[in-house]
């Protein structure tokens, strides 16, 4: 994301992922696929609970121009640190190679372990989804080798059962323990919509934004330091909760299971803490659906209220913002145009994210985005964006 709410379109991306692909390999690739970052509209530490979200593709994509070998061999360049790397197909262990290109090995070792046989292939890595900010690089860079591997191993394309092997590559290949939430949402989105997601079942929804709203991502320059423990003690507190609920409630397993009334006649059994967490987490289970409510029936303030009790709720009970956080959601609702805003991520830094009329979002973007610089000097980037596409080969139609 830039500094201000241009960044380069998807075309130019792709035609920068192309160039290089020539420079490194002495050829044309023989295509590109393409797939978005994600942005949590709400329903936020749902995703674990077995719970609902509201995710959104955005038009920030990791792209992978590609070409087939004839050999069992991954040789793969990452624009970004110039830096190339081969991977014998044979022989993929979870953990090599380190970094980047662990994603794109631990993709091809979890498509492997599906029962597929995949073909070689060099490709150049590029992307302009922001690293650390929580607008889910990682999913987006396995979506879009997915798609590239899947096309030249001659794999349907299926996007719950990608978005399961992404998952499956990230927990037990790099060794980051996520939920399927973002790859969910950046391969099976449809542009102009939004995805109400069931975390247990993996049912979906398509859910069209009105074209009369924007999305604002408004990242913050304040990076999530402490996001790792900090999310390990609240999935523990989560997890807590249901052990001493299904005590007694032997149908109870997760806090998807839990309703405010459930949790009032346990209150008692709950260290002050567990109670703080899992009322969060209860209320926070509704907001998904009550926010695809109001945006199917085109209510954006009603909307916008849902997305500021999150916050509230995030900020109060769960604790997971920052001050940072919490004075740009505050200068977005000052905005006249704003409808609500709220973090977004697993919190202590990052993004948050704001529900926008469109006719006021250039207006939007320049005076909150001014008026946060002045109070803090980090390196903030406001992106406007509409709903964008999941995982795809690029057409030239698109450009």
């Amino acid at each position: 994301m830039s500094e201000s709410h241009a960044v380069p379109r998807e075309g130019e991306l792709v035609d920068w992922a192309k160039e290089r692909f020539a420079s490194v390999f002495g050829t044309e690739p023989s295509d590109v696929a393409i797939a978005p970052g994600r942005v949590n509209l709400i329903g936020e530490h749902t995703d674990y609970n077995e719970g609902f979200v509201l995710p959104m593709a955005i038009g920030l994509v990791a792209a992978v121009a590609f070409r087939p070998r004839e050999d069992r061999r991954l040789r793969l360049h990452a624009v970004a640190y110039g830096e190339t790397i081969e991977v014998d197909l044979d022989d993929l262990r979870p953990g090599r190679p380190p970094g980047w290109a662990g994603y794109v090995a631990g993709m091809a070792w979890a498509l492997r372990g599906a029962g597929h046989r995949l073909a070689g292939m060099d490709a150049a890595v590029d992307g302009n989804v922001p690293l650390g900010a929580g607008l889910s690089s990682s999913a987006a860079l396995e979506m879009a080798v997915a798609r590239a591997l899947a096309e030249l191993g001659g794999v349907a394309w299926d996007p719950k059962l990608m978005a399961l092997l992404g998952q499956r590559a990230e927990n037990l290949y790099v060794g980051v323990k996520c939920g399927v939430m973002d790859q969910m949402a950046s391969a099976a989105c449809r542009k102009g919509a939004a995805l109400l997601l069931d975390c247990r079942s993996l049912d979906s929804e398509p859910v069209p934004v009105p074209d009369e709203a924007a999305v604002v991502v408004m990242d913050t320059g304040a990076r999530r330091e402490l996001a790792t423990s900090a999310y390990n003690d609240r999935r523990a507190a989560c997890e807590a909760a249901v052990r001493a609920i299904a005590a007694s409630h032997p149908d109870v397993q997760a806090l998807r299971d839990v309703d405010e009334a459930l949790l009032a006649s346990v209150e008692d059994r709950l260290p002050p803490v567990v109670l703080q967490r899992a009322r969060h987490v209860v209320a926070e289970n509704h907001r998904p659906r009550r926010m695809a409510a109001a945006l199917k029936s085109r209510d954006l303030p009603a909307a916008g209220r849902v997305m500021n009790e999150s916050h509230e709720s995030l900020r109060v009970l769960y604790e997971v913002s920052s001050p940072e956080l919490d004075r740009i959601a505050e200068l977005a609702r000052s905005h006249p145009g704003c409808f609500g805003a709220r973090m977004t991520g697993g919190g202590f830094g990052g993004c948050a994210v704001a529900l926008v009329a469109a006719a006021r979002v250039e207006d939007f973007v320049e005076t909150v985005q001014a008026a946060y610089r002045r109070e803090v000097d980090l390196k903030s980037a406001f992106l406007a964006c509409r709903p964008a596409a999941g995982a795809r080969l690029w057409s030239a139609e698109e450009a």
